[in-house]
């Protein structure tokens, strides 16, 4: 079997940890997990009940230079299907549509790891979990541009309340008050 990206090195086996082995490429460090060779291990793994949408990473990743390469799929020739794992320095994860194997360039195994989706990794490929993802660098985008205009302090005790709020069944009326509170300052 030959690297999907390097496309003339052999594959061999490497033990990834845990009983799970990859076919490796030692010229670029990637690893192709075999559907039948991963759903074998994930099988015997404990799988989170939420699968991981808080995509916090405390490493200096560095993409490989091959992670923008399309692929064929080493075992029955289709192209890999890609999707964004937006950490900090977003890579791409690949899958075969047909015998669902996975390739992982240089480090992002242990990247999948880190964030704990490692043992979910068809769950990435879904609309669901993609939606998901969006919503939570929506969320922190918008949470960083709050304390950006209000300061730190100011915009701290604007999330505590609006935490408060939302636990409130009422909550909405104290939004609508103070929207009119906000909108509705008289000019100088």
């Amino acid at each position: 079997m030959q690297c999907p990206k390097c496309r003339e090195i052999e594959l061999s086996d490497l033990e990834l940890g845990d009983d799970l082995t990859s076919y490796h490429c030692e010229k670029c460090e990637g690893d192709w997990l075999s559907g039948e060779r991963y759903q074998a291990w994930q099988s015997s793994q404990d799988k989170p009940s939420i699968v991981n949408t808080s995509l916090k990473l405390d490493s200096n990743f560095t993409p490989s230079e091959t992670d923008n390469r399309a692929a064929l799929c080493p075992e029955c020739r289709r192209y890999l299907s890609r999707v964004k794992i937006p950490v900090g320095t977003p890579f791409y994860l690949e899958r075969c549509p047909d015998c669902n194997g996975f390739w992982c360039d240089r480090q992002e195994w242990e990247i999948l790891r880190q964030l704990a989706l490692h043992t979910s990794l068809e769950y990435v490929f879904t609309s669901d979990w993609q939606h998901k993802v969006r919503d939570q660098q929506h969320s922190v985008s918008e949470r960083q541009a709050l304390i950006q205009k209000l300061g730190k302090e100011l915009a701290e005790e604007v999330f505590v309340l609006g935490d408060k709020l939302a636990e409130s069944d009422n909550g909405d009326f104290a939004v609508a008050y103070l929207a009119r509170q906000v909108t509705d300052i008289p000019e100088s």
